[in-house]
Order: C-alpha cells, then sequence, then structure tokens
C-alpha cells in the first residue's frame, strides 16, 4: 500500500479551506496530475523542497513535498 493514500493527501492538501468554499483538488484525478507535475519539475532540475526524501524518485519525492504542505496546488485561475 502506498503512503499516503490519494484520500489522505487530498485531505492535506484541503485542510486550509474554509466551509462552504470549492476544495483545491476534489477527485483523485486532479491530487494524481498536481503530484505528476511536480514530479517533472524535480526531473527537470527543480530543487526538492525535502532535505533527506525516504524514496529518491522524484514522484515519491512529489507526495512527501504535497503531505508536508511544502508545495501548494493553486488553481489555474490564480496564477
Amino acid at each position: 500500500m502506498i503512503h499516503p493514500s490519494y484520500v489522505e493527501l487530498m485531505k492535506v492538501v484541503n485542510n486550509d479551506v474554509e466551509i462552504g468554499e470549492e476544495p483545491v483538488v476534489n477527485s483523485r484525478y486532479s491530487i494524481v496530475l498536481a503530484t505528476a507535475h511536480r514530479a517533472r519539475q524535480i526531473i527537470d532540475g527543480a530543487e526538492p523542497f525535502v532535505k533527506n526524501p525516504k524514496c529518491n524518485k522524484p514522484l515519491s519525492v512529489a507526495v512527501e513535498e504535497l503531505y508536508r504542505g511544502d508545495v501548494k496546488i493553486v488553481n489555474e485561475d490564480n496564477d
């Protein structure tokens, strides 16, 4: 089993959302897209925010960054 699960990851990402607001991530698809996007940034040379990751694979580092809150997901409209 992968830890954290996508459900746990979605809870962490949506933690700061006020009641009545639209959640940042509302499906597995959107959390997977965001994680994959961050993994591609790491592959392309972006410095990871996690100093000693449990695993050095870019996707695992991206998941850990999202879970710790080091990386935030923003809507494209908010860029």
